[in-house]
């Protein structure tokens, strides 16, 4: 027998208060249909693209580290960072921020981090940071809802991934964050609009989210004085085989296969 998702039944519900059932001709049954998007939502999004995309234009040393997030300096982004000294916590955070809109790997950020600050230090800050992005980006798709999302995201993808987390609980959504078969923004969007409770996202989150970034940590830790001799560095790339493999296996789940 299969074990009952810890996650509550909410496609019905949740198709109830977004839209009514269509009955209209051209509409397919069991899709909601046209109905007025949230716009105070949607305001408040827009809202906040604004703010993080202005202060990322203005502020000069923000501007630099988004470039060189987005274009994969990392070498440059530790320079940013470590010019910045305690600011460069905020700047952490702000970059973490700007992954809710901008889709850059966030590995990047975390080996920097992990050069700059060291492990356990830099663990504290990402884990912290990337946790309150999730909740940023699941309240972002808790408030704006299906209707908006459905206008950028592959509404078809949209569904099989609500239909994974719908049959899958928490043992879906720790594997969501483990490996990367979904990028981490858009996974938030998801089960902020299948009202997934915000607890279980949260320290689902937390904790899924540990292993990847500890592992980007660590590399960043040893870019100063790397060695292919090191067995620690073998161990890390030996993880990321692993999670890569792991991908692959998972991946049927989030195409409802």
């Amino acid at each position: 027998m299969k074990p009952r998702s810890s996650i509550p039944r909410i496609r019905q519900d949740r198709i109830a208060i977004l839209a009514p059932m269509s009955t209209e001709p051209g509409v397919e049954a069991g899709h909601p249909a046209p109905k007025g998007l949230p716009k105070r939502a949607i305001a408040l999004t827009l809202a906040l693209v604004a703010a993080l995309l202005g202060a990322t234009l203005t502020i000069e040393p923000l501007r630099d580290a988004a470039f060189d997030a987005v274009t994969g300096e990392t070498a440059s982004l530790r320079k940013d960072l470590r010019d910045l000294g305690a600011g460069g916590v905020a700047l952490v955070a702000a970059l973490a921020a700007l992954h809710t809109f901008v889709w850059y790997p966030a590995e990047i950020l975390d080996a920097a981090a992990g050069f700059v600050y060291g492990f356990w230090p830099a663990m504290a800050i990402l884990v912290v940071c990337w946790t309150a992005q999730g909740m940023l980006a699941y309240e972002i798709g808790h408030r704006a809802a299906r209707p908006v999302l459905d206008r950028y995201i592959n509404p078809k993808r949209f569904d099989r991934l609500e239909r994974a987390i719908d049959d899958g609980g928490a043992t879906l959504l720790l594997a969501a964050r483990l490996v990367p078969i979904v990028p981490f923004s858009l996974f938030s969007y998801v089960a902020g609009a299948a009202a997934v409770p915000r607890v279980l996202f949260m320290w689902t989150t937390a904790v899924g989210y540990l292993p990847i970034t500890a592992i980007s940590v660590y590399l960043g830790t040893q870019l100063e004085e790397f060695s292919i001799a090191d067995p620690r560095i073998w161990i890390a790339a030996a993880a990321i085989v692993a999670l890569l493999l792991l991908a692959r296996k998972l991946k049927p789940l989030f195409e409802g296969e």
